[in-house]
């Protein structure tokens, strides 16, 4: 595959942000769908409230983040119900991310400009998620207490770097 960058590309975190979107056109749209999931009428009444936590600083990308916010949606549904938890995305993409797309092959250097101009066009946006910074929590009642570490823990197979889960509240069950 020619042309095609690895993935962790994005990951680390070099320079100053690049936000305004004031300025810039043809951004990729965010592909989160929701922030917020679940019973949101019942957000404070559950007992238990678990986060996903990341451990180094990382850039997530808005695919990634809604990946990992689906599999957690659709693992946690099915043990709990649609009204037996709530799920909220923390994190929000904000810094767009740009490539100075390269072409590749025969006669690729005949119309190519090189580093000339190579400021890049905009391929997606990403979260700048710090040390210790929550990605997502997750309110769930007694019962669902290890479905909710198994959800958060599919969550967190999706996003770059490494992760952990902390119960904030309630007791602990093992």
């Amino acid at each position: 595959m020619a042309g095609r960058k690895p993935a962790r590309m994005y990951r680390r975190i070099k320079s100053q942000s690049y936000t305004r979107r004031k300025y810039m056109g043809g951004i990729p749209h965010n592909r989160i769908s929701q922030y917020e999931m679940g019973n949101k009428k019942r957000k404070g009444d559950f007992p238990i409230i678990a986060h996903l936590i990341a451990e180094n600083p990382v850039a997530i990308r808005h695919t990634a983040l809604e990946a990992a916010r689906v599999a957690c949606n659709r693992t946690i549904q099915k043990k709990a119900g649609t009204q037996g938890y709530f799920l909220k995305v923390r994190v929000f993409p904000h810094e767009v991310l740009r490539e100075n797309k390269m072409a590749t092959g025969a006669g690729a250097d005949r119309i190519s400009s090189g580093m000339r101009n190579a400021f890049g066009k905009a391929v997606g946006t990403a979260a700048r998620v710090h040390r210790n910074q929550i990605l997502m929590e997750l309110h769930v009642n007694q019962p669902n207490f290890k479905d909710a570490k198994k959800a958060l823990w599919k969550a967190g197979l999706r996003v770059p770097g490494t992760f952990r889960i902390e119960i904030v509240k309630g007791e602990l069950i093992n």
